[in-house]
């Protein structure tokens, strides 16, 4: 499951793309596909289906903000109040587009259960 939300992929085959284009293609950012190419999922199961994937994408950029904050200490890099924050939103403005994609794989995670039958059916083809 962990690879299937990491690489954005379908959540019932994990198998197709999730969303139309690479999170940082800013012109199609974070753009979920309508149906999965492999297994032909509807990835919208119901209107602002993905607006609770802002919660997600809250406790995600708390995440990274820790991850920056461990760093520092794991490194010995002495940053005062000022550099550190200047550090995390620097942090947090780098990986927004990949945060919001990846909160709206969580999201879809949570709500549509993995089906290792439809998955063993799908062709495993790489290029999608």
């Amino acid at each position: 499951m962990l690879y299937s939300i990491l690489f954005l992929k379908c959540p019932q085959c994990r198998q197709g793309k999730f969303l139309e284009a690479h999170p940082y293609k800013l012109s199609k950012m974070n753009k979920v596909k309508d149906h999965c190419p492999k297994c032909n999922l509807n990835y919208h199961i119901e209107p602002s289906f993905y607006t609770g994937s802002m919660y997600v994408s809250y406790g995600v950029g708390i995440a990274i903000a820790v991850a920056v904050f461990m760093l520092s200490i794991i490194f010995n890099i002495e940053l005062g109040p000022k550099e550190l924050l200047i550090s995390i939103i620097v942090a947090l403005i780098i990986t927004m587009p990949y945060i919001g994609a990846v909160s709206k794989a969580i999201w879809a995670h949570l709500f549509i259960k993995y089906k290792p039958e439809i998955a063993k059916k799908v062709p495993n083809d790489k290029r999608t």
